[in-house]
């Protein structure tokens, strides 16, 4: 006898569940969330990355992060007579999405950058100096340069795009990478790989752009932005993020960048611990499952006393140099390396006071109306830049000086070898250990703390699910053009 059709529909229901149970995609039962997380920083790389694992993660899984100084790491501002001045990282580019994104979900307010002349100086006179009047610099540029202002424009513009628009597209997506070297692939294919051999120098030179332009212009912005010349070993994006912050439409963050951070700790729910990390060591512990599980005992100290606590994962954000981080990795089979990342120590000074303009070679301080002073790569040269900077609150910026006197920042920098490694440092220290630094090696900015630590985030959560899927995926940029 046939089969009614409720008996027909229950049976292919009940065949089609049973090859969901075999592998349809989601049919797994999700994976239990860990249960503790340490975070080593928090500077605006570990604060994001506490507000994005906990987003992944959700409100179950605790969240320590570390800090042995102050929440906002590099972020930072200092007091003069009362009003504070941003002396870490002070600008933040119109492209850069997830600043414009924790500004607005943080409730904190955006300052415009201020407008101001800008010269540059090469120890004997200045070279170039700019007006108040667009078509006068224009002219100027034309005179001295050609078209080769115009040029870099496009060219910042090309390597922005291909960097910038598609790791934002990729992380909307979820996707995420293992290394540094496989996310610069899946953005700009061998041509970006092949240019963390190449000095910016070279790789300027190779499009075409001659030694005046490079010296008097583009020279002085890495000054001013890293406090190194264009022989510095590093992928070309860096040379680029800090060509873009000499175009129009920076801004920065009412009351201070380091906001942020604070701002991030707090929406994560993160706990702040208080203390410098010593070691961390992979161990064997049985939870309340009765189950031996691997963790990774975090041991530190908070002022004379040592502590240690266990977590299921650890991501530091920190750079692994022994200058800047001790942090001993014990028992790692196999050993993890210790990276010998360099920093280029820069020297902040803030002085208020009337300029000095002879020291340039200039007309009386009177007639003076440049705003910020670049330099070139002169070794008798013993400052990177001088610039008038205003205070992080707007308020304090309404009474205009009427005494001839600003605050003036000046970057110097410290005798430290320019030796840089090209070597990427590892995303993944461990099965479940990731370090978010290494990602300093492509570019050194807010933004790129953040997509690193979004990028270490999406990691931790895939890799803890098994979602392979997610991670170093060939051919995104088609993929999702496909899709949408």
């Amino acid at each position: 006898m046939g089969r009614t059709a409720a008996e027909l529909a229950s049976s292919l229901l009940g065949l089609w569940l049973l090859l969901c149970s075999w592998g349809c995609p989601g049919s797994a039962e999700p994976r239990a969330p860990p249960e503790k997380i340490a975070i080593i920083g928090a500077g605006i790389g570990g604060t994001s990355a506490a507000y994005y694992l906990r987003q992944k993660f959700g409100n179950d899984v605790k969240i320590d992060v570390f800090e042995r100084g102050e929440v906002g790491g590099r972020l930072a501002t200092m007091m003069v007579e009362g009003q504070e001045y941003e002396s870490g990282g002070s600008i933040i580019h119109p492209l850069n999405l997830h600043m414009k994104r924790f500004v607005k979900d943080l409730g904190l307010s955006a300052a415009k950058g201020f407008d101001g002349l800008m010269g540059v100086y090469n120890g004997e006179t200045l070279v170039f100096e700019e007006s108040r009047w667009f078509i006068i610099n224009m002219i100027k540029l034309v005179w001295h340069y050609g078209f080769q202002f115009l040029r870099m424009h496009m060219w910042v513009e090309d390597v922005l795009d291909k960097f910038m628009r598609r790791i934002y597209r990729y992380q909307s997506h979820d996707y995420a990478f293992s290394s540094v070297e496989k996310l610069l692939h899946a953005l700009g294919g061998d041509d970006f790989l092949g240019m963390l051999n190449r000095t910016l120098l070279e790789t300027l030179e190779k499009a075409g752009f001659s030694e005046k332009f490079l010296n008097e212009i583009v020279t002085p912005v890495m000054r001013v932005n890293y406090g190194q010349s264009m022989n510095i070993n590093s992928f070309v994006v860096t040379g680029a993020v800090s060509l873009a912050s000499a175009e129009s439409g920076l801004w920065a963050v009412g009351g201070g960048n380091k906001l942020v951070c604070s701002g991030l700790l707090q929406a994560s729910k993160g706990n702040l611990i208080s203390g410098s990390v010593m070691y961390i060591e992979e161990k064997t512990r049985t939870k309340q499952t009765g189950n031996p599980t691997k963790m990774y005992e975090v041991v530190y100290q908070t002022g004379s006393e040592t502590h240690s606590d266990f977590y299921d994962i650890v991501l530091v954000a920190t750079p692994l140099n022994r200058k800047m981080s001790n942090i001993t990795f014990l028992n790692f089979d196999p050993p993890i390396e210790e990276f010998h990342q360099y920093y280029q120590h820069i020297v902040t000074t803030l002085v208020k006071g009337q300029l000095n303009t002879t020291m340039f070679g200039t007309a009386a301080v009177d007639k003076f109306d440049l705003t910020a002073i670049l330099t070139t790569d002169d070794p008798n040269l013993f400052i990177n830049s001088i610039g008038i900077v205003y205070p992080v609150r707007e308020k304090d910026n309404s009474e205009p000086s009427t005494d001839g006197t600003h605050v003036w920042k000046i970057f110097s920098k410290d005798i430290l070898t320019q030796k840089q490694i090209l070597k990427l440092p590892s995303i993944i220290l461990h099965d479940r250990l990731y370090y978010l630094n290494g990602m300093e090696c492509a570019a050194s900015a807010m933004e790129m703390s953040a997509i690193a630590a979004h990028n270490a985030a999406l990691l931790a959560y895939h890799r803890w699910n098994e979602h392979t899927d997610m991670i170093d995926q060939e051919g995104l940029y088609e993929k999702l053009k496909t899709e949408l």
